[in-house]
């Protein structure tokens, strides 16, 4: 990092400032995870400035892995505040979500660029799409699944949340919604997912990627320093504004423009890796 030239190096930083600052307020406001904004924005930065190489994607997905831990802590106490979190789901749900993060960064680890931002695309074009075109009431089931269904669910949310570099609460939100229950109680509930996500799927990332060509400089595994230090700063300091107005502001619109932002994220990190 600090080989860069002078003007590249603020370029980069002020590429961090600006997902940090949207990346938090998006994870307040949507439940969704600030790696939705995040994950390509660093990777477009590194891609852009020549930084790194075939590990690029990988390592903004780790460090964004990493800034989610604290995001997603804050996130959670503000939900707590407004007494929207299911604590009895939070407890029962979040050990496998942990699981699967673990699971998820190892599938990463054994996965190429390319096929990774294929995965990436397809999952955060389908989050987009659900929330432009999904009626917020649509449900599959009453209740939520128990016993080996809690597990199998669990699992599967956390090793492609860590597979995206976002929080529980794209695919956590979803299922609590589709399972019947209110939009603000998921989206509370499924930001705690956020921590045991973060924490082991980081983990695993820095494991995986130790030894891995490719990586920008200043980089432990596939975790850039520099990268999740100034993000995770700014998007733990913001992240409760995001909370605050998720339950102030009629969301349809923004929603709906949110999955605009999706969708075309999505295609263009596919083009850009392959």
């Amino acid at each position: 990092m600090t080989a860069l030239p002078l003007n590249e190096l603020l370029s980069l930083l002020a590429a961090m400032i600006a997902a940090g600052l949207v990346g938090g307020l998006v994870a307040g406001l949507f439940g969704v995870g600030g790696g939705t904004v995040i994950v390509p924005a660093l990777f477009y930065a590194f891609e852009v400035l020549g930084v790194g190489g075939e590990g690029n994607l990988h390592t903004a997905i780790g460090t964004s892995l990493l800034t989610i831990v604290a995001t997603s802590w804050r996130s959670l106490r503000a939900h707590r505040s407004h007494g929207a979190v299911d604590e009895t789901v939070l407890r029962s749900w979040t050990p496998w979500v942990g699981v699967g993060g673990l699971i998820g960064a190892a599938v990463a680890g054994v996965t190429s660029m390319a096929g990774l931002a294929l995965v990436y695309g397809v999952c955060l074009a389908a989050i987009g799409l659900q929330m432009g075109l999904m009626p917020e009431r649509f449900t599959l089931r009453r209740d939520l699944p128990t016993g080996w269904g809690r597990r199998a669910t669990g699992t599967v949310i956390g090793g492609l949340s860590a597979m995206l570099g976002i929080g529980g609460g794209s695919f956590g939100g979803l299922t609590m919604t589709l399972c019947g229950r209110p939009i603000h109680q998921a989206v509370a509930t499924a930001s705690g997912f956020g921590v045991a996500i973060g924490a082991a799927a980081a983990a695993g990332f820095v494991a995986f990627g130790w030894d891995a060509p490719g990586r920008p400089p200043l980089s432990v595994g596939w975790v850039n320093v520099p990268a999740a230090v100034v993000m995770g700063l700014l998007t733990t300091a913001v992240a409760p504004w995001g909370a605050r107005l998720a339950h102030r502001l009629d969301r349809r619109v923004l929603r709906r423009a949110f999955a605009l932002y999706l969708v075309g994220t999505a295609l263009s990190v596919v083009v850009k890796a392959l």
